[in-house]
């Protein structure tokens, strides 16, 4: 522990005597892009446009081996066809093995207000699930939540529509996806379950893998930016889980979905904060853990809160954050059946640290996590993470 408080003592010291420079990065929530809004926005001269982003990360979990590592390397695509269709991929690079499909979608732009987008896309949820660049949020790791009930990074196949009513300050998606992958058979007379209680719906991500759809699932999103510096989100998720085509008819094969999400990002001189909250509420969860032997619960739950604010003149290039997140979220936060509710699943995690914007798209960071659940006597460690991410 002792080691572990050195080290971040010195982030500090090293962080609050940075060198400035001229101020280009933006804290309005209003004008914030995303990765594939920046390769979208058209403000390239060439048809072709190119970049990434990426982040290196060391996690020092108390009293145990730290881990470093290249947790991701996303390489962006994009080309202008003409002034209505755009194409755009996202080709990401996991802990250096492994490699996704991250985005790769056309867009279509029928008028001022109206665009179709049909495509490999991210479920509009939240804030870090379209905002996940290293560069747009504080704190080493994303929020544990947007871990374990959004689920980031949450991506599937669709079509639907998008745009700004700019007379009514309101941003709108919406978009039919195929769902989350609740079972199949394991080939040995048993049935696989995806969807399990300690991390709910991630195992279910289909990803653009050869998805299974039986039925579509509805997504959308609402974004009110009339008030200066205030961003406000209403997310909804509604349709059914797919099950593969050997076990569909068998009862238990598929649960019902309806998801929830409130989000908020304020900016006003060198303070910022965001919170946001997700209720998931799950159905024929008892037919499900019966089927499949898992402890799904049949309600996800969780919110936080942030605050930063910059420790560095305003006007400056470079920023420096001093933040803290107070998170709660609880996979059991109902139960069906006969199903016990697992208190390890009730989670609190307070992240404090320093994010230091070096450069535009360069960005230093330094947190500590006190970690506890509502089971007493808990052996979850607390946590020292620092990082290294990039976008360009």
């Amino acid at each position: 522990m002792k080691r572990i408080s050195v080290v971040f003592g010195l982030l500090l010291a090293t962080g609050v005597f940075a060198q400035t420079a001229n101020d280009s990065i933006t804290l309005d929530p209003q004008k914030q892009l995303n990765a594939a809004q920046r390769l979208l926005s058209g403000n390239y001269a060439s048809a072709v446009t190119v970049g990434a982003y990426g982040e290196m990360l060391y996690n020092q979990p108390e009293g145990d081996n730290g881990e470093i590592d290249v947790q991701r390397l996303v390489l962006l695509l994009g080309y202008r066809f003409n002034d209505r269709a755009q194409f755009v991929t996202e080709i990401e690079f996991e802990h250096v093995e492994e490699v996704y499909v991250e985005q790769a979608f056309v867009n279509y732009n029928l008028g001022n207000s109206v665009n179709l987008r049909g495509g490999l896309m991210l479920v509009p949820m939240g804030i870090v699930n379209e905002f996940h660049e290293p560069t747009t949020f504080n704190g080493t790791e994303r929020p544990a939540m947007d871990n374990v009930i959004v689920p980031t990074t949450w991506r599937e196949l669709g079509v639907g529509v998008f745009g700004r009513v700019n007379d009514l300050s309101l941003g709108y998606q919406a978009y039919i996806f195929n769902g989350f992958k609740s079972t199949e058979a394991d080939g040995e007379g048993g049935i696989n379950g995806f969807l399990q209680g300690s991390s709910g719906l991630r195992g279910g991500r289909q990803k653009g893998i050869k998805s299974t759809i039986d039925s579509p699932t509805l997504s959308a999103k609402l974004d009110y930016y009339g008030i200066p510096g205030l961003r406000v989100g209403l997310s909804g998720y509604f349709g059914k889980t797919q099950a593969a085509d050997d076990v569909e008819e068998l009862t238990g094969a598929n649960i019902g979905i309806s998801m929830v999400g409130l989000d908020a990002r304020y900016a006003l001189g060198n303070f910022t904060a965001r919170g946001q909250f997700i209720y998931a509420s799950l159905s024929d969860t008892e037919d499900y853990n019966a089927l499949t032997g898992s402890n799904l619960g049949s309600a996800l739950q969780g919110w936080y809160v942030e605050g930063a604010y910059n420790l560095l003149p305003a006007g400056n290039e470079q920023k420096l954050f001093a933040f803290a997140r107070y998170e709660k979220y609880d996979t059991h936060a109902d139960t069906a059946g006969s199903l016990v509710r697992n208190d390890a699943y009730n989670k609190t995690d307070v992240t404090t640290g320093l994010t230091y914007h070096l450069a535009p798209g360069v960005v230093l960071k330094g947190d500590y996590q006190f970690k506890s659940n509502a089971v007493d006597n808990s052996d979850l460690q607390n946590v020292l993470n620092f990082g290294i991410g990039v976008w360009f």
